[in-house]
């Protein structure tokens, strides 16, 4: 791992930036990392491919015999201190490993929940003892872990949630009661990490429950449209009697462990998306290369190159932003375990700490793929609608991500939310910026200067990009005042432009530090053209109509005369742009970015 230099704290990009020295890329990977990337690969051609077809037929007993052999490779302990049969290996590794299992489709699935939050809750945020009695046997898959937060009633609103726990009179049990949905690895999991209020408490705690108990009745998998090899069903708790020592963390702290564990899930999401989104793009060049009509390769078409190119451009952009912010989650868990006793929660107030960019890569990423899957389809035309094709069962199983981990309108609402917030509470400067740019308008230009370089053009552009956020900010900041939170179309207005900010930046940095080692960066230079072409436009129209929902005709013609310059991007050639990054892809028939 590179050196810590300038870190930025979660949504602080919106008001300052960093060097490309600071960044993590992708290529920076080391050796040992590499090889575990190779060893998920493999573990992927031997064991999950070759089943894909009877574990998507549902045989739940398939999927858990390679679970637990992907436990005995130590495929389960990467993110897990040694000390707990893991190996201990940093979160840009681990974000390394659940990108390469992300091409793993339903087993992805199992595989992620059992590791990341079927295990973590306890890993993090459990004592001493429950550490080594559980997480020593989830780390080998000798046990097989389960998440149980939903309800029929609770979904985005988790707090919401009936499910009880009554303490004996003895004190020594809790008695269970309540219903859980949505429980992927249901069907098999030995431990259940399970949320319910105690007694009458307004907020969760956390419990981890035995399946084998008396009382928990698991329902039969539940039929779904896509990632039909991983197992989901209900779960009821019938007066299930709990040792008292299952108590996760303490009483009513379930609220704050369930948060903090789905911010830990977005972003492992965000890196599962860019290994699936590799597969698909492998899957569509090598189609396009073989497939003829008219009597030419259908790669050679114009239509297909642009969407190749478009979904190398999207995956490239989600994998930049991905290792950017997992680099910095490395540096604030090395100066929180010198300053906390407990190394589970100064691993896991790191993690939670960057809760806008786990949204960004969320919601950018899982769109991102379904692009990616969408255009797979579109270019295997009527083979890509049959179930002969990798790319069928990718479009389907793609779907749910937009659903996992926290919908993706309510992380839209959290990545403007929660930046607000930090800046409430003084992690930085936002809304005096705002105010400022805000009152001075009239006297703004788009900062061009004369000869100036190829990326102090694209860094005055990111530049550009932020005062437009603050500018659309303090508009509707001031307009809707306290109420702004119920204005969900706005807030999604301007949280669109915030992530489309955040990846360009990512980018930028990437293909800067990519020149600064000597790499020829020509093709990726293109990559970075589209995307800033393109996000300036997506950030124009965003803006404009966040102006138009809070402001009347004459400050609105105002206020877009200023976001017109600043969203403005230099001329472009992109058609050319596309082609240069198609045929690198058509060339080496396969994903090399």
């Amino acid at each position: 791992m590179m050196e810590n230099g300038k870190i930025l704290k979660s949504g602080e990009f919106l008001v300052d930036e960093i060097s490309y020295q600071d960044i993590f890329i992708p290529e920076e990977f080391n050796e040992e990392q590499l090889m575990i990337a190779q060893t998920c690969r493999d573990f992927l051609e031997t064991e999950v491919y070759p089943n894909i077809d009877k574990t998507d037929a549902g045989d739940i007993s398939l999927m858990k015999s390679i679970l637990k052999k992907a436990g005995e490779l130590g495929l389960m302990g990467i993110a897990l201190p040694e000390e707990y049969g893991g190996f201990g290996q940093s979160f840009v590794t681990q974000m390394l490993a659940a990108e390469t299992i992300g091409a793993g489709y339903s087993f992805s699935v199992a595989f992620m929940a059992h590791t990341g939050i079927g295990t973590l809750p306890i890993m993090y945020y459990g004592n001493e003892e429950q550490r080594q009695k559980y997480v020593t046997r989830l780390a080998t898959g000798e046990l097989l872990g389960a998440y149980c937060l939903t309800e029929p009633g609770a979904g985005s609103d988790a707090n919401a949630g009936k499910t009880n726990a009554r303490l004996t009179e003895d004190g020594k049990h809790y008695i269970l009661n309540g219903q859980k949905m949505w429980i992927t690895n249901a069907g098999f999991a030995d431990i259940q990490t399970v949320f319910a209020k105690i007694d009458k408490d307004r907020v969760l705690s956390a419990f981890i429950v035995e399946r084998n108990l008396p009382g928990v009745v698991v329902n039969p998998d539940e039929h779904k449209m896509g990632i039909k090899g991983s197992s989901t069903a209900q779960i009821f708790y019938n007066d299930v009697k709990i040792p008292v020592e299952n108590l996760v963390g303490a009483r009513g702290e379930g609220f704050r462990i369930a948060l903090s564990i789905l911010h830990m899930g977005r972003l492992k999401l965000g890196a599962n998306v860019i290994g699936a989104a590799k597969k698909t793009i492998n899957d569509s060049v090598k189609y396009a290369n073989e497939r003829k009509q008219f009597g030419s390769l259908i790669s050679a078409f114009g239509s297909i190159k642009h969407k190749l190119a478009e979904q190398v451009i999207r995956t490239f952009a989600a994998e930049s932003a991905t290792y950017r912010v997992s680099k910095d989650i490395d540096a604030l868990i090395t100066k929180n375990k010198v300053e906390c006793q407990d190394k589970g929660r100064a691993t896991m107030d790191a993690i939670s700490h960057y809760a806008v960019e786990a949204a960004i890569l969320k919601v950018y990423g899982s769109e991102a793929l379904d692009y990616v899957v969408d255009e797979a389809v579109q270019i295997h035309g009527g083979m890509g609608y049959s179930a002969e094709m990798a790319v069928e069962r990718g479009y389907r199983d793609s779907r749910i991500n937009r659903i996992f981990e926290g919908t993706n309108e309510i992380n839209r609402l959290l990545v403007l939310d929660t930046a607000m917030k930090r800046a409430m509470k003084g992690d930085f400067e936002i809304f005096g910026r705002a105010k400022d740019l805000y009152d001075t308008m009239d006297s703004i230009t788009d900062g061009k200067i004369q000869a100036e370089s190829y990326f102090e053009e694209k860094l005055r552009i990111i530049r550009n990009f932020k005062k437009a956020i603050l500018i659309a900010i303090h508009g509707a900041s001031t307009h809707f005042e306290k109420n702004l939170i119920q204005e969900q179309e706005v807030m999604n207005n301007i949280s669109d432009m915030i992530m489309e900010t955040y990846v360009s930046e990512s980018v930028l940095l990437r293909v800067q530090k990519l020149e600064s080692m000597n790499r020829d960066t020509d093709v990726f230079k293109s990559i970075l053209d589209v995307n800033i072409y393109d996000a300036g436009h997506k950030i124009r129209k965003a803006s404009f109509d966040a102006v138009h929902s809070f402001a009347g005709k004459d400050l609105a013609c105002k206020i877009t005369k200023v976001l017109d310059i600043l969203t403005a991007t230099e001329c472009v050639n992109i058609k050319d742009a596309r082609r240069k990054i198609a045929d690198k892809l058509i060339a080496d028939n396969s994903y090399k970015f």
